[in-house]
């Protein structure tokens, strides 16, 4: 099913579509404010195994994030953040960075391997955060990667629901997406470390 939504201001109606498939474990693919991504609810390890099995990896070798509305429950997800560590993220989100942080207990558990970090996104796209706002829950990410090894993502949604309509169930029309991915840092050790220039500027 492909299903569009006004990027600025999601029809409530269509909305309920979207969470009541995630809510019964659905995957779904989003628009970003970067590129397009692989979804599913953050508590569902039917979501989590499924989208693994499409990707056709193993889970512990997806490069899984946590796409978030904001920061007020990070605490939920990550082991304890430093002072500075915590105020580079609230200096750069919402935006379209990815920060590897220490993973909790909890959110280890979710995926194969128990896996020490996670990527935490909060992304600026009013589509992705009013789903997860509404949802209450992260969402469990993957990006949408183009089998062109020259154009590495898909950005048109009709082109990715065709390729993927009968895998997932269910693509968001929120217009073109973007070509190039979100700059990831890695702060799960004492300094921050770019691992990949993407989009975004980097607020100090």
């Amino acid at each position: 099913m492909l299903l569009e939504l006004h990027p600025k201001n999601p029809n409530p109606r269509e909305l309920k579509k979207v969470l009541d498939v995630l809510n019964r474990d659905g995957v779904i693919i989003i628009p970003t404010d970067t590129i397009y991504a692989m979804a599913c609810k953050m508590d569902s390890k039917k979501g989590i195994e499924r989208m693994s099995k499409i990707m056709g990896k193993k889970a512990e070798k997806v490069n899984y994030s946590l796409l978030c509305a904001d920061l007020t429950h990070i605490s939920d997800l990550t082991a304890p953040i430093d002072k500075h560590i915590f105020r580079l993220l609230k200096n750069n989100l919402p935006g379209a960075f990815t920060f590897i942080l220490k993973a909790n207990n909890h959110v280890s558990k979710l995926f194969a391997g128990n896996r020490k970090t996670i990527g935490i996104r909060v992304p600026d796209n009013a589509i992705a955060q009013t789903i997860i706002k509404e949802l209450d829950s992260p969402l469990v990410v993957s990006s949408i990667h183009h089998e062109d090894v020259i154009i590495e993502y898909m950005t048109d949604p009709e082109e990715i629901h065709e390729k993927f309509e009968h895998l997932v169930d269910l693509v968001i029309d929120g217009g073109a997406g973007d070509t190039t991915p979100s700059t990831i840092i890695d702060c799960s050790n004492d300094e921050p470390i770019i691992v990949r220039e993407g989009k975004g500027n980097l607020n100090d």
